[in-house]
């Protein structure tokens, strides 16, 4: 697996940072107060054996597998209701603290451990479980009365067999001293006498002892009794809130994973090339919309016209670089701009492009071809009463009579004009064939700016016509199946895609650009001039078109060869009302 594999796979977490380091900020300080705020536990413990194993010097591999056995047998019945009741019963309580009853491994040893809040009540529970759990063997509670009894009797034969002993001792040591035969034989007497009960009771002894449950398989003995805590159990802060902690991350993590699987549009990582057979030309930065109520010459998102360096520009200047060495084996005369659903900046980025291609010495006309929702008018701030079709309904005036200049030298632009109530049929006529025709004569390059591809059937009209096009795509708006669907569409009437522009792409969205070695300070644009004569309103078509000055389309005249660093100039006049007219006072520098 290469690098850039594991970077598409840690893009999801790099992109939703902010919900991992939230989610396990949460998460630990849930954590955090939750365990705080419990109040201290105590710990009784308290062991007891199965059977005599432990004791008995030569035990058998059978009884120590039958004390496991019972050992298991009598942990299971610890948590059992019975000795709950009868524990709950004996100590007069309502309800028992947590414990736990669990045979240690590999061992006949029982370990009970009782958590509360009061030491002095875990550790009086501790001592009833074990118990009620002795009574449940069989150590049964008349069967215990029995066996007291027994080990009393047992207790007092031990020592009568003592104090037996004690006499035989005392009497054999008294018949050293006496010299008298009589008195001897009375002492010889007596400890024959003493002997015989020594005897009588160590019979006894041993016959109250076979019935004891001393060295019994199936009993329970206390190994460790219960004591009272004096300190509470640990809290496990520090491993509470780690845990929650990596839980917390986990599930944001699983999330964003999630997100980015049920998200379908394009992205910046996506691959062009595997998903749409073409290559990416350009990745174009978010633009701003310009603010409300702005009334500058120039829409503020035509970067290209802007004086300033900013990422945007740089980044039509690559699509520029990167769109003629595309035809490189082929003349680019007319190319045609267009996207797969609205709102994905189509528009915007013919005008830049166009404007790029201009300020590179190309003789560039911007053709405005969306008859549904034109757009170039209000980007360029021009007049929109004549254009495209008038050139398709009116033959007779001449095409250089409606274009209008531009404040970059060598674009113009040709408006839709009224807007009709059959765009395709317009777009695919003939007479469109015949303009279009003409302004390649005209200019270097023609650019149109089409409707959407899924919206209309306009521009797969214009594609067949075009040398070329370009879809623009919009980084987190369009689908990807969008995308292919309207490639599919393009392929069907074998038009030629030169490649995709990703626009609005973001830095949060993980876009490739980077053009921060430019200037990307905030800029002032130059503030509105009014055309003189000019009325922010349309005026209506002239009544009679035909008045208007015929001339033919003469060659466009040569733009600057390179980039001008221009400045800003006010338009004297309409250019409708004058096409011959230069709206430009003053030449500008070329830029090197």
């Amino acid at each position: 697996m290469n690098s850039i594999d594991i970077r598409d796979y840690l893009r999801p977490l790099m992109k939703w940072w902010w919900l991992l380091a939230a989610a396990t900020l949460v998460a630990a300080l849930s954590s955090f107060v939750y365990t705080y705020m419990q109040p201290a536990v105590y710990e009784a413990r308290t062991t007891v054996s199965v059977g005599s194993t432990i004791k008995d010097a030569n035990p058998t591999g059978s009884n120590v597998f039958l004390a496991q056995q019972l050992a298991e047998a009598y942990a299971d019945i610890a948590g059992r209701t019975p000795i709950r009741q009868n524990t709950m019963a004996a100590l007069k309580l309502e309800w028992l603290p947590y414990y736990v009853a669990s045979v240690i491994p590999n061992t006949p040893i029982i370990e009970f451990k009782v958590y509360d809040d009061d030491p002095n009540r875990a550790y009086a529970v501790a001592n009833e479980l074990v118990n009620q759990l002795i009574l449940q063997g069989p150590a049964g509670r008349e069967e215990q009365k029995r066996q007291s009894f027994v080990e009393e009797q047992l207790a007092k034969l031990e020592t009568s067999i003592k104090q037996t002993e004690d006499e035989i001792t005392q009497k054999q040591e008294d018949l050293g001293k006496i010299f008298s035969a009589r008195e001897i034989g009375n002492v010889q007497n007596q400890i024959t006498a003493l002997q015989n009960k020594q005897t009588t009771l160590q019979g006894n002894y041993a016959a109250l002892l076979a019935n004891t449950q001393r060295g019994a398989t199936n009993a329970l003995n206390i190994l460790e009794p219960a004591t009272i805590p004096s300190a509470p159990t640990d809290s496990n802060l520090l491993i509470n809130v780690l845990i929650a902690a990596m839980i917390g991350f986990a599930l944001a993590a699983g999330g964003a994973y999630l997100i980015e699987y049920l998200d379908d549009s394009i992205k910046p990582s996506d691959d062009m090339q595997k998903m749409l057979g073409t290559s990416l030309l350009s990745s174009i930065p978010f633009i701003a919309n310009s603010p409300a109520g702005s009334i500058g010459p120039l829409d503020d998102r035509l970067v290209m016209l802007q004086n300033n360096s900013v990422p945007a520009t740089e980044a039509y200047r690559v699509l520029r670089t990167n769109l003629q060495f595309a035809m490189v084996d082929r003349a680019l005369k007319l190319l045609l701009v267009t996207s797969p659903s609205p709102m994905e900046g189509k528009s915007l980025t013919a005008a830049n492009l166009s404007a790029a291609l201009a300020r590179g010495g190309k003789r560039v006309v911007l053709v405005d071809v969306d008859l549904h929702r034109p757009s170039q008018h209000r980007l360029f701030k021009l007049i929109n009463n004549m254009g495209l079709t008038t050139a398709l309904l009116v033959d007779s005036i001449p095409l250089e009579n409606l274009l209008q200049k531009t404040l970059i030298p060598g674009l113009q632009v040709m408006a839709t004009g009224p807007l009709p109530p059959n765009p395709a049929e317009l777009l695919g006529s003939r007479r469109m064939q015949e303009i279009l025709t003409k302004l390649t004569e005209y200019a270097d390059i023609v650019i149109l700016d089409s409707p959407p591809l899924m919206a209309v059937a306009d521009a797969v009209v214009l594609s067949t016509i075009a040398d070329a096009v370009l879809m623009v795509v919009r980084a987190g708006k369009t689908r990807r199946d969008a995308a292919k669907q309207a490639f599919g569409a393009l392929q069907q009437v074998k038009a030629r895609v030169i490649g995709v522009v990703l626009n609005g792409v973001t830095k949060n969205k993980g876009g490739y650009y980077n053009y921060g070695y430019y200037s990307t300070g905030a800029y002032t644009l130059p503030g509105p001039v009014s055309p003189s004569g000019y009325s922010p309103k349309e005026t209506p078509l002239p009544a009679n078109p035909t008045l208007i000055a015929q001339k033919p389309l003469e060659k466009m005249p040569q733009a600057p060869q390179a980039e001008p660093a221009e400045q800003v100039l006010a338009s004297k006049r309409n250019p409708l009302l004058s096409a011959r007219s230069n709206i430009f006072t003053n030449h500008q520098q070329e830029e090197r």
